[in-house]
């Protein structure tokens, strides 16, 4: 039994992105999905093939480089991390992104400050 599926997620594209992977599985839930469609839209992901219990998550290379530079899981089971809509972080001085599961559904962190919610600090990805 996993005890924090969003890590799994995450460690699972780090390393397909280090073994140069063409694209990695992961065991399907809403969360995942929610975060995978904000990788596709800003550009971090080539595509997101949602099969019946898994998402294939097709990682995208930029020059034989991965698109993905780092990404790190900010709030876990052990120490959940909130912050409000005032005190998003930027990451990487504005060349990442954070992702926040909100009121209004998991959001990215520029999303959110325009609707101007805050929430849970899911992840940073650069």
């Amino acid at each position: 039994m996993l005890t924090d599926p969003i890590a799994d997620m995450l460690t699972r594209i780090r390393n397909a992105h280090m073994a140069l992977h063409k694209e990695v599985s992961v065991p399907r839930s809403r969360m995942k999905e929610a975060i995978a469609a904000i990788l596709k839209q800003e550009g971090y992901v080539e595509d997101v093939i949602l099969q019946d219990r898994t998402i294939d998550v097709v990682l995208r290379y930029l020059q034989g480089r991965p698109a993905i530079a780092g990404l790190r899981r900010v709030s876990r089971p052990g120490r959940r991390a909130y912050v409000g809509s005032n005190s998003i972080p930027r990451v990487q001085n504005g060349l990442g992104i954070c992702i926040l599961s909100t009121s209004q559904g998991v959001l990215d962190g520029t999303a959110a400050q325009e609707k101007k919610v805050g929430g849970e600090l899911l992840c940073e990805i650069w």
